[in-house]
């Protein structure tokens, strides 16, 4: 008998929505292997064929709905029906149970992201799934649908700094400050970026998460660098 252990495995999942229950493609973290990350924490895997930012959403093929563990099981009065008239009765049947593209792990993302705003999730929430999109298109080299949806994550980590609704999350407020500046610096807010690294550096006596301060630190040094060449 063949034991050898894959890398692929079924999580078996329940639809927030209409509560069916359906297989999706998980990756074992034992296979996943990070090369480096980049700037804005987006990381590099050894194996692109292991990559698990195609899978963290989970595409219901029954309802259409799409979600990550992210999501709370809350559904606000009325987004109920929204989903059902948006999503569900517009909904043509696929399957994402099985391994994904590049493409098609964007377009679970874009799902999942339309979803939450219907449903009203967390902005920190939303923001990680646009973040996402930009990552995957990163590694297509499609820097304009990047910087577009940088932007979008942009905005949503800027509402849920100023609402503070990244509690209960696994973000900080020092983390979504960096990301804030290293976000506008990526699409040319160079300002906003300054005024952020600020935010993060002044923290520097004050808080544990020294990476970040580090990290806010080379930002810095390289707008500077960026300004004096200009």
């Amino acid at each position: 008998m063949n034991t050898t252990l894959t890398p692929f495995y079924d999580k078996q999942v329940q639809c927030l929505h209409c509560e069916a229950k359906f297989p999706s493609t998980k990756i074992r973290s034992s296979f996943v292997k990070v090369d480096r990350y980049d700037k804005d924490f987006c990381p590099n895997y050894q194996s692109e064929e292991l990559n698990p930012l195609f899978y963290h959403v989970f595409v219901c093929p029954q309802c259409g709905f799409s979600f990550t563990d992210d999501f709370s099981k809350y559904f606000p009065p009325k987004t109920k029906e929204e989903i059902k008239n948006n999503v569900s009765d517009r909904w043509v049947h696929q399957d994402y149970g099985k391994q994904r593209t590049v493409r098609q792990a964007i377009d679970s993302y874009k799902l999942a992201a339309y979803c939450a705003e219907i449903k009203k999730e967390k902005k920190v929430t939303i923001a990680g799934l646009y973040m996402r999109i930009a990552w995957l298109n990163r590694k297509m080299k499609n820097k304009e649908q990047e910087q577009r949806f940088i932007s979008f994550a942009l905005h949503n980590y800027l509402e849920c700094y100023l609402n503070s609704d990244y509690h209960s999350s696994q973000m900080s407020e020092l983390k979504i400050m960096y990301l804030i500046a290293a976000l506008s610096h990526q699409i040319g807010e160079t300002e906003q970026a300054i005024m952020y690294l600020s935010k993060v550096i002044e923290k520097q006596n004050t808080t544990t998460e020294r990476t970040i301060i580090e990290m806010a630190k080379d930002q810095w040094q390289e707008i500077r660098g960026e300004k004096s060449t200009a």
